[in-house]
Parts: C-alpha cells; structure tokens; sequence
C-alpha cells in the first residue's frame, strides 16, 4: 500500500486545522476592543488631570515606578515618540506607581520628559488597568477604546508601540 496519499492527506489536515485556529485567535484578538476607564490623577506639575480629556488623540499610558530598570530604558523613547507625534493628536501620560512620588521625581532629574507625569500612589488606576507587570503599557485610540496592552518590556518594544500609534493615527 502506498502511504503517500494519505502523507498528503495529512498534512493538508494539519494545514487547515492550524489555519483555523490562527483565525479563531485573530477573531479574539480584534474583539478584545473595550472602553479604557477613566480617570483622575494629579501630575507632575500638581495640576488634576483627566483621561477624558484627551478624547479624540491617540493616547499611550504607561504604568513604572522608579525602581524598575526597563521602565527607565523605555522612557526615552515614549518621550521620542511624544516629539515625533504630538502635533498630530498623540500624547503619553505616565503613571508612576510609586507609593513616594519623590522618588519619581527624582529619576525624571535625570530622564528629562515634556509628557505629563502622573501619580498612582495608591494604586487605584492600576488596578483599573489590572497592572501585573512593570512597565505595563497601555494604548487608546481616538475614541477611547483600549487598542494594546503589553506587560513588561524589552527592548525593541518601542518599536511595536509605534507601529501600533501610527496606525492609530491613520484612523
């Protein structure tokens, strides 16, 4: 008997069982859209400021603390991306989740950033945003709606960020 035949057959089946199931996926992912919470923070600046607020641009949160080594490598770069984008509906609000907001304060002595700096001091947004990983990076489109969350970060990161932003602003 030859098993070429059913060779072919298999892997045909093999084939179209892994394209169902990487469209299943893709389904999943384009139907996790949902409305980011909102919220109020003080900033840097001791101002109050409102996610609401920022309704029609792109916005890109992102939660660190100062003690987190990637959040500080990753911080430039959102500050690259603020000056590139920010005339054309994009902007970056970073949450900092230490419980003493002077230690934030002094990291940003060093990494220089013109993007709004806010304070999660008690851990209310975090959880809004069920942080589980520093840095965790979130992005909401121009209506919104979460579009990216990614915990953690290495590098090359910035680089999905991006893309993901550009294509947000194409919108």
């Amino acid at each position: 008997m030859n098993s070429k035949p059913f060779s072919n057959f298999y892997y045909l089946f093999v084939a179209v069982i892994s394209l169902l199931i990487i469209a299943t996926f893709t389904a999943k992912a384009s139907d996790t859209i949902s409305s980011a919470p909102d919220f109020t923070l003080k900033s840097q600046s001791g101002e109050n400021m409102r996610l609401e607020e920022q309704q029609g641009n792109v916005v890109l949160i992102n939660f660190w603390a100062s003690w987190c080594a990637p959040c500080r490598e990753e911080l430039p770069h959102f500050e690259a991306m603020q000056q590139e984008y920010q005339d054309i509906g994009f902007t970056v609000l970073a949450v900092n989740v230490d419980e003493n907001p002077e230690k934030a304060t002094a990291l940003l002595k060093d990494i220089a950033v013109s993007f709004p700096v806010l304070f999660d001091d008690n851990d209310q947004v975090s959880k809004l945003y069920d942080v589980r990983a520093m840095p965790t990076t979130v992005i909401i489109d121009r209506d919104g709606n979460k579009r990216l969350t990614h915990y953690g970060y290495k590098t090359g990161d910035e680089t999905k960020y991006q893309s993901v932003v550009k294509a947000l602003l194409r919108e």
